[in-house]
């Protein structure tokens, strides 16, 4: 049975935009807008979908030369952690800013497919993959 409330029909349908993420990007300096940016072309090694788009990455600041990151995966045991720290690791450090990249676990709040940005939850679609 359809539900007949609009509002539950907007929310089931708006896009997704996890709710750090604006906030984040919008209190980013240049530098740092730029590496949020140059995560974006980091993949997560299970889909084809940025690790931006996946909602891993919480915040990300410059403070001098060091990128400090809270990131989390979308689980405790996800068996990627390791490839994903190597290359947000590898692709931070070509930024002309940066030259040393602090990582901060973070599982509170826990991932959940909300966190997937539209474009991201769009990709795992295109794979036929249920989000």
């Amino acid at each position: 049975m359809m539900d007949a409330d609009p509002d539950n029909a907007k929310t089931a349908h708006a896009p997704r935009v996890p709710p750090w993420v604006a906030p984040a990007k919008e209190a980013a300096s240049a530098a740092e807008a730029g590496l949020w940016q140059a995560l974006e072309e980091v993949e997560d090694p299970e889909y084809p979908v940025s690790i931006v788009d996946m909602g891993l990455i919480y915040k990300i600041a410059l403070r001098d030369d060091v990128a400090h990151v809270d990131l989390s995966f979308t689980s405790m045991g996800c068996p990627c952690m390791e490839f994903i720290i190597d290359d947000l690791r590898a692709r931070l450090l070509q930024e002309p800013d940066v030259s040393e990249v602090a990582l901060r676990i973070v599982w509170d709040p826990p991932w959940t497919r909300q966190r997937l940005t539209e474009k991201g939850a769009e990709k795992l679609r295109q794979w036929g993959i249920a989000v």
